[in-house]
């Protein structure tokens, strides 16, 4: 019976659990905040690639040959 009593006692295992637990959740939130991050840097850098486009394009120069 007592060793009954000390197995129901016994916390060891339920620590380690709820610290894996803890190790999972943080890593999703990185997961999901690098994510959203990636995906604003993207957004911003599409937004800013547009205007430079089209100053590029009506600043080229066009050579028709021979110097």
């Amino acid at each position: 019976m007592t060793l009954f009593k000390r197995f129901l006692l016994d916390e060891c295992g339920a620590t380690a659990i709820e610290y894996g637990l803890i190790a999972a959740l943080v890593s999703l939130a990185a997961i999901g905040g690098a994510s959203t991050l990636g995906n604003s840097i993207d957004d911003r850098l599409s937004d800013l690639s547009t205007p430079i486009d089209n100053v590029v394009d009506t600043n080229s120069v066009v050579t028709t040959g021979g110097d």
